[in-house]
């Protein structure tokens, strides 16, 4: 057995301990590789650097995957460090490409500066800029003073931009500005993502073009397809008309816009805004679907009209515009209101029809029949007549007791200047119960005929004559004797209780409604400063033959992002989101168990 002395012990122990320390410590940077065909040395002029020149061929410089040519270069060997001059080519790997008149380059911390007609690409993206940072650590270029970003449908400039190169996304800040053929993108923050070409939209936020205008504080735009989704204080212009609502969706190519909760749609021309909680918009055939609560209002004589119903349509150009309402329809003005099951409304001629089953109150007047029209004057806006088809039927409550009754075939009515219906004429067939009293209220009996038409005319809103015509019969009761007979007439309805008396009343009796969860569009996350060290690297230490100074790399407040959240923040909302969506599950199973119980469904054995 061979013998180990002491001497030979410590010095094998010594051996292993620097093996394992190599194996297991960091590794030291590589150092830059240059060659060219002319090498000199100025110490005076350029002390600790090596000059080369280009003659046939360009200098080619090569560290650690990427590969640099250019015509002139000074190597600095012991600061593992080397400026490029004049038709600089940096290559990294198949994809990566950047050209400039200049570029500085330090190996310990793989970062490269660049200026002259910087041009970056990688892929089918191309970065220009008269400054470029790159660190390779990383793998971000960066510039602060102005570039453009080029993809195959768009060209984007903006004063700070930031390329990751892993992710494919460029973050844009300041005077951002998307131009495309068809549109043009103004916005205070934007993150593109060069593969699909997506951009997210942050901060006040315009999307122009010849046949709209999109604004939003948070969205997102397919550049590539041209549509887009938004959901922070957004609203779309289309001609004459603007769309707000919380979320937003718009397709550019098919000219179609769609809104969800709280929506809003905004006639300038004709002063009318509809109201719900989904609505769809077709440009090209000029038309507005809207649902879930929905109400259009129009102004006339400073007096809104509300037409409410379970959908709304509105079509047509601004000059013959038609508002269509289909199922549980009401109709709401402070002195006229309604119900029926459809309306349609002709904003040109000005007229309104009520189909199926439709009942109005003109002030105390409750008016019935198979269809009611309303006939409107376009040039001053008021209401001039009333047309009521088949089975007319008016009943106004007496002061006291009973009801004034007047039913026929036909019905027209005359409004006066203050909107009040001041005269009707009941033709065919015509019957009435009329209560006649005295000024001071006492009852002098009650008119019950029938007649070929009547005529009623109206003072203070209650009836103040009743005119016959042709062949009038009938008798005058007095109350004592009037008791024991029919106190109505044939299909008298009196829907009293129904009255619209607020506008708030158009959705009397229908349930709470619940909005729609909409998936919104998260912050960004604050990236720390660019030149802030990586985790794996070191601060980019600046070598003293470099152009750039410490203030040149010193972060500068109107540099950050001013829209975003932290990685600690960002963790904290979804916290809370996830706190949100369980006690939204357990409320609703407390609501399922109140409905069905808390029993188990068996299954059924087979037979």
């Amino acid at each position: 057995m061979l013998a180990i002395t002491a001497g030979k012990k410590a010095y094998l122990l010594l051996f292993l301990f620097l093996t394992i320390s190599i194996s297991y410590g960091q590794e030291a940077p590589k150092e830059i590789d240059i060659t060219s065909d002319v090498s000199r040395i100025d110490e005076e002029n350029y002390p600790g650097a090596f000059i080369m020149n280009k003659t046939t061929n360009q200098v080619f410089i090569e560290h650690e995957g990427i590969e640099m040519w250019c015509d002139l270069a000074f190597h600095y060997k012991e600061e593992n460090f080397v400026k490029a001059i004049g038709n600089v080519r940096i290559q990294q790997g198949d994809s990566v490409a950047m050209r400039s008149q200049y570029a500085e380059y330090r190996g310990d911390s793989k970062f490269a500066y660049a200026r002259g007609n910087v041009w970056l690409k990688k892929d089918t993206t191309t970065v220009t800029s008269d400054t470029m940072y790159f660190d390779r650590i990383k793998q971000q270029a960066y510039y602060r003073s102005g570039g453009t970003v080029t993809s195959p449908n768009s060209e984007i400039t903006s004063r700070i931009g930031r390329y990751y190169l892993n992710d494919d996304k460029i973050s844009f800040i300041n005077e951002v500005e998307v131009v495309n053929p068809q549109y043009v993108i103004n916005s205070e923050q934007l993150d593109f993502y060069s593969e699909n070409e997506h951009a997210y939209l942050y901060g006040p936020t315009t999307i122009v073009s010849d046949s709209s205008q999109v604004y939003c504080e948070r969205g997102f735009y397919d550049t590539k397809n041209d549509k887009g989704y938004f959901v922070k204080n957004s609203r779309i212009d289309y001609d004459n008309r603007q769309v707000w609502g919380d979320s937003l969706y718009f397709d550019r190519a098919r000219n179609f816009a769609s809104a969800t909760n709280n929506i809003k749609v905004l006639d300038t021309l004709n002063s009318s805004l509809i109201k719900g909680h989904y609505a769809e918009v077709y440009r090209d055939k000029d038309s507005v679907f809207i649902t879930q609560r929905a109400v259009a209002i129009t102004v006339e004589q400073q007096d809104s009209v509300y037409i409410h119903g379970d959908k709304l349509i509105v079509t047509g150009k601004p000059e013959n515009r038609i508002v269509r309402g289909f199922y549980n329809v009401k109709l709401y003005k402070s002195d006229l209101s309604g119900k029926c099951d459809s309306i349609h409304v002709n904003q040109k001629t000005g007229l309104t029809q009520m189909i199926n089953r439709p009942i109005l109150w003109s002030d105390e007047s409750q008016i019935t029949g198979d269809s009611i029209h309303l006939v409107s004057n376009t040039v001053t806006e008021k209401i001039d007549t009333l047309k009521v088809f088949d089975n007319s039927f008016i009943i106004q409550k007496d002061s006291i007791s009973g009801y004034n009754q007047i039913k026929g075939q036909y019905l027209n009515g005359y409004f006066n200047d203050a909107n009040e219906l001041e005269k009707v004429d009941i033709e065919n067939n015509a019957e009435s119960i009329i209560y006649i009293r005295e000024d001071t209220g006492a009852l002098q009996g009650i008119d019950k005929s029938k007649s070929a038409s009547i005529t009623i005319t109206f003072m203070d809103k209650a009836i103040d004559e009743v005119i016959k015509y042709k062949n009038p019969g009938g008798d005058i009761w007095p109350e004592s004797q009037w008791v024991g007979l029919p106190q109505t007439l044939q299909d008298f309805e009196w829907r009293g209780d129904e009255r619209l008396r607020s506008k708030e009343d158009i959705f009397k009796g229908e349930a709470p409604f619940e909005l729609t969860k909409i998936k919104g569009i998260p912050l960004p996350e604050i990236d720390t400063d660019f030149f802030a060290p990586s985790e794996e690297g070191e601060e980019p230490i600046i070598p003293d033959t470099s152009e750039l100074t410490k203030n040149d790399l010193a972060p500068r407040e109107e540099d950050q992002q001013s829209v975003g959240t932290t990685a600690q923040d960002a963790a904290l909302l979804n916290e809370r989101q996830s706190v949100l969506d369980r006690n939204n599950a357990e409320s609703q199973k407390e609501e399922y168990q109140k409905k069905y119980g808390t029993g188990t469904v068996k299954k059924k054995k087979d037979n």
